[in-house]
């Protein structure tokens, strides 16, 4: 791999990182989404960047859980419902355009629904 397509990889995976980080704290920013974005890109540049997100107290039991099984745990399960729900209902009092408004809100339902179909991550020992 090139030096400069390495560093555009770190570059992406830390402001990934970042935004995951943000998304900690605030309801409307995802985090999830992120990390596995930040470790995918520092696998890529920095295979001890990627470590070191995959043992995060924090973060890391997600992002394995995740590679590992393709499981999303509960409380992210309901985390995301919830925002999805919030999201349809903003969307249905904010949008003008009735085809518009029903795109996106399907388009969030089948997203609803795909999390809700993947399995929980297997308990641990």
């Amino acid at each position: 791999m090139s030096h400069a397509r390495r560093v555009a990889f770190m570059v992406l995976a830390g402001l990934c990182f970042m935004l995951g980080v943000i998304g900690a704290f605030l309801p409307i920013m995802p985090t999830t989404c992120f990390m596995l974005l930040a470790v995918w890109f520092a696998s890529r540049s920095s295979p001890r960047f990627a470590a070191w997100i995959r043992q995060h107290p924090r973060f890391g039991p997600t992002v394995s859980a995740w590679e590992a099984e393709r499981a999303i745990p509960r409380h992210a399960k309901w985390t995301a419902g919830i925002m999805l729900l919030v999201s349809m209902i903003v969307l249905a009092f904010t949008v003008s355009l009735l085809w518009l408004k029903l795109v996106l809100i399907l388009g969030l339902a089948l997203l609803g629904a795909w999390i809700l179909t993947r399995p929980e991550p297997a308990a641990t020992s």
